[in-house]
């Protein structure tokens, strides 16, 4: 094992064995996490970061519903868009060349990857770009880094789309994907 990947171990989430545990459900919590991804309980913000990492380190998500998941009980919750945004990065050197890892509103860093991808999805009428996490979880691009990492994307056009790409750890992976405008006439 080289350095870079003790490193990625040590950095990544320490994850409890939500999937593992088959506990009751006890009913919806009052508890919202907003777009701008706000946690608000009873519509109060959370102010202790403490408080919210605890809760996100038992978040899951299955189907189309949010949940808090404990050995004990399982509450629903409710998320308005998705759980975390991505508000940081920087380029780590790895094995397989330069990777982008990625940082969420709740410190959480995870290189992305195959086992943490790129999708571009529907949010308000856009097309934003998700980072895929674990239990079913996903991350939006904040919309400054977004913007920061559109800079450094390399654009491609491919048929009738032109995207704008960006390589981690020897892999390209889609920031952005626009109709030509031949087919939006057509």
């Amino acid at each position: 094992m080289d350095l870079s990947q003790l490193q990625q171990q040590l950095s990544q989430p320490n994850l409890a064995p939500v999937e593992s545990w088959d506990p009751p459900f006890c009913g919806d919590l009052p508890l919202l996490i907003t777009a701008d991804g706000q946690w608000l309980y009873q519509d109060s913000p959370i102010q202790r970061p403490a408080l919210v990492r605890l809760f996100a380190s038992v978040l899951l998500k299955q189907d189309n519903d949010y949940f808090l998941q404990t050995p004990a009980e399982k509450v629903r919750i409710q998320v308005a868009d998705v759980p975390f945004l991505v508000t940081q990065s920087h380029w780590q050197q790895a094995v397989s060349g330069p990777e982008l890892w990625l940082t969420t509103n709740i410190e959480d860093a995870v290189p992305l990857s195959a086992a943490y991808p790129l999708q571009i999805q529907y949010y308000a009428g856009q097309q934003l770009p998700y980072l895929q996490l674990w239990r079913g979880l996903s991350a939006r691009l904040h919309r400054n880094l977004y913007y920061q990492l559109l800079q450094e994307a390399k654009m491609v056009t491919q048929g009738k789309h032109t995207r704008w790409l960006i390589n981690s750890g020897g892999v390209d992976f889609v920031l952005a994907e626009l109709a030509n405008s031949d087919e939006l006439s057509g």
